[in-house]
C-alpha cells in the first residue's frame, strides 16, 4: 500500500517566489502518485512563519485553486525551525512519513524519490546531504566548512553538509515530539534520535525568485545556537582556556620579575597593566559562554510555546 506523504515546506517573506515554485511542488506530488509510489491523499503543506509581506495570501489562494495545497498560518515568526516543527506535528496523524523542503527549490526536489525509496526499505530518516558546493562562493564554502567542522569536533552528531532537507517517517516524528525544549537544531537532533538513517546526496541549485532572508548575523546566530544547544564541550574548553591563562599569568609574573632583577628596576604600571588585561580577557570569554547557556536555561523555563497557529487551510 503506498504511503501517505506530506511535504512540508516553511515560508518566511516568500510572496515572489511560491508562484514559481508551488507548480513545481504540485507537479513532483502528482507525479509520484501517478507513479504509485505515494497515496491520493498526500499533501504539500506551507507553513506560512508571520510573513511581512503578501506569504498568506498567495497560499491561501493556492489551497482554493488546487486540494493537493495545504497550510497553516503560525500568529506571528517563531523561526524557521519551529514552523517545521509546527507542520511535522501538524501532518503526523495524517501521513505515513513527510519531507521537508526549503520553499526557494533550492534542494533538488527529484531527490524525493530516493528518499521514498529509503522509507519503503525501512529507514525512519532519509537525509539529504548536498554533494558539492562548487557553485558557492568562496566566503560561503569557508563558512560552511567551518561550521561543520565546529559541529563535528566538539560531538553533536550532525552529518556533514545535511540541512533541513530530509524524510521523517512518523515514528520519528513522535520522537522528535518527546524532546520537550526550546533550544534545539533539527539537522543535530534528528541525526541523534537512535533510529535506522539513510543518507541521500543531491545537488543544491540556484534560488528560483526573490533573496534570501539568510544574512551573516542570522547564519551566525543559528550556527551558535545548533552548537550551544547540542554540546557541553564549549565548557570543557572554558576549563581548559583558563587553565592555560593561569600558566600564562603565572609565566608572564616570572619573567617580569626576573628581567626586573636583571635590570635593577620593576616596571610596576606595566607588570599590573598586563595582568590586568589578561585576566579582563579571559574573565570576558569565560562569562560570555556560560552566559550562553543560561540564556538558553533562561528560554526554557519560561516554558513558552514554540508556535501558535493562527489558521488552518486544509
Amino acid at each position: 500500500m503506498s504511503a501517505v506523504l506530506y511535504i512540508i515546506v516553511p515560508c518566511y517573506n516568500d510572496a515572489e517566489v511560491l508562484p514559481v515554485t508551488a507548480p513545481v511542488f504540485r507537479e513532483k506530488l502528482r507525479s509520484l502518485v501517478d507513479a504509485g509510489k505515494i497515496s491520493a491523499d498526500s499533501r504539500i503543506l506551507f507553513v506560512n512563519d508571520g510573513s511581512a509581506d503578501g506569504t498568506w495570501d498567495v497560499i491561501r489562494g493556492l489551497h482554493e485553486t488546487d486540494g493537493c495545497f495545504s497550510a497553516l498560518n503560525l500568529a506571528h515568526n517563531c523561526g524557521e525551525q519551529n514552523a517545521l516543527l509546527a507542520g511535522m506535528f501538524f501532518a503526523e496523524e495524517r501521513c505515513d512519513c513527510a519531507v521537508t523542503a526549503d520553499s526557494d527549490l533550492q534542494d533538488d526536489i527529484n531527490a524525493v524519490d530516493r528518499m521514498l525509496d529509503r522509507f519503503y526499505e525501512g529507514f525512519d530518516l532519509a537525509l539529504g546531504v548536498r554533494s558539492r558546493r562548487d557553485d558557492d562562493s568562496l566566503s560561503e564554502r569557508l563558512s560552511s566548512a567551518l561550521f561543520y567542522k565546529t559541529m563535528r569536533s566538539f560531538k553533536t552528531g550532525l552529518i556533514t553538509e545535511h540541512s533541513n532537507y530530509r524524510l521523517v517517517s512518523r515514528k520519528a516524528i513522535a520522537r522528535i515530539r518527546e524532546y520537550d525544549r526550546t533550544d534545539f537544531f533539527l539537522p543535530a537532533l534528528v541525526c541523534n534520535l537512535g533510529l535506522k538513517t539513510a543518507t541521500v546526496p543531491y545537488e543544491r541549485h540556484a534560488r528560483a525568485a526573490g533573496e534570501s532572508g539568510y544574512n551573516f548575523s542570522k547564519r551566525l546566530r543559528l550556527g551558535v545556537d545548533a552548537l550551544f544547544a547540542h554540546s557541553t564541550a564549549p565548557l570543557t574548553a572554558l576549563t581548559l582556556a583558563a587553565v592555560v591563562c593561569a600558566i600564562l599569568t603565572l609565566a608572564s609574573v616570572a619573567a617580569l620579575i626576573a628581567v626586573s632583577i636583571k635590570n635593577g628596576e620593576i616596571n610596576v604600571s606595566l607588570s599590573v597593566l598586563s595582568l590586568v588585561w589578561l585576566i579582563a580577557a579571559a574573565l570576558c570569554a569565560a562569562f560570555r559562554l556560560v552566559g550562553e547557556y543560561l540564556r538558553k536555561t533562561y528560554l526554557q523555563v519560561q516554558r513558552r510555546p514554540r508556535y501558535t497557529i493562527d489558521e488552518i487551510a486544509e
